[in-house]
């Protein structure tokens, strides 16, 4: 059976794992505790020297990266998924991949940087985060939002139209990150809850809820990396990060 290393206090890793849930494709759910470092255990090494999650294992085809995942998925288990989750059709599948392409670098990147400065910062630093960096932090997310909103939803119920696709399930992992911490980023934006809500049904209320229960319960996170040690192993990370 293939093998999916998870953890999914990642959001690349929710996406993977709700994908996978939702349309019934069979995998082993290998658990890698990145708060105690099992990513850089030898073990781990030997299958991915990226030493990163979500890592795929299909007998002896190793792939890393979410989104070539998603698409693996889709493709080697064509009968069990239905079009609209990456369309044959050639301009809508390339609507994914636009979508797939431009949150790298914009809302995966804010998201994880507000996420990191409201959970990480001051444990890390000893200091909390000044106000200016987070606030600033804070406005690029909202960015992100604005364009997630106005260029790729518009008045669509979903990203490409009107069924749900991989760049709606990619979507909605990166923004419930900050929400974990607190941070309502949907407060103010009816589209995007109502996007959200339809998301969550397509997927399964009670898998989506099952999927996001550690990042809900994330101010447990660097109790966790402290007893482990892996808090004084990321500050030269966090220095270089966020200097």
């Amino acid at each position: 059976m293939m093998e999916l290393y998870l953890d999914l206090h990642s959001q690349p890793c929710r996406s993977v794992f709700l994908f996978a849930k939702a349309v019934g494709i069979p995998f082993e759910f290998k658990f890698i505790d990145l708060s105690a470092g099992q990513q850089y255990s030898e073990e781990f090494g030997k299958i991915s020297m990226m030493r990163k999650v979500p890592v795929m294992k299909d007998g002896s085809f190793v792939l890393t990266e979410s989104t070539a995942i998603l698409v693996y998925l889709v493709q080697k288990y064509a009968s069990l998924v239905a079009d609209h989750w990456f369309p044959a059709d050639l301009q809508q599948q390339a609507r994914v991949n636009e979508y797939l392409s431009w949150q790298h670098t914009n809302l995966r990147a804010q998201g994880s940087k507000v996420f990191l400065l409201r959970t990480m910062f001051a444990p890390i630093m000893g200091f909390e985060v000044p106000k200016e960096k987070m606030d600033a932090a804070v406005e690029d997310l909202n960015q992100s939002l604005n364009l997630l909103e106005e260029k790729f939803l518009q008045n669509k119920p979903f990203i490409i139209g009107d069924k749900i696709s991989l760049a709606d399930v990619v979507a909605v992992v990166e923004i419930m990150q900050p929400v974990g911490t607190g941070l309502n980023v949907f407060e103010g934006r009816p589209k995007l809850i109502a996007w959200r809500e339809r998301v969550k049904q397509e997927l399964g209320v009670k898998l989506f809820d099952e999927a996001h229960e550690v990042i809900m319960k994330v101010s447990s996170l660097p109790q966790m990396l402290q007893q482990s040690g892996m808090l004084e192993m990321f500050k030269p990370k966090f220095q270089k990060m966020f200097s």
